[in-house]
């Protein structure tokens, strides 16, 4: 039974889970967002109290 032959299966397993944790991240983080938050201004709106009128 080919399948309980570890010799090249585990090889590929390791193989595509070092490829996974080190080539693809790196290619994921790479990228740059366009649109980068900007900071608010710090100044206070300035909210009035609603006049009800009953």
């Amino acid at each position: 039974m080919p399948q309980l032959n570890l010799n090249p299966w585990f090889a590929i397993l390791v193989f595509t889970w070092i490829i996974f944790l080190t080539v693809i991240p790196t290619k994921v983080l790479g990228h740059l967002s366009f649109n980068e938050p900007i900071p608010m201004s710090e100044e206070k709106h300035k909210t009035e109290s609603w006049n009800w009128p009953w």
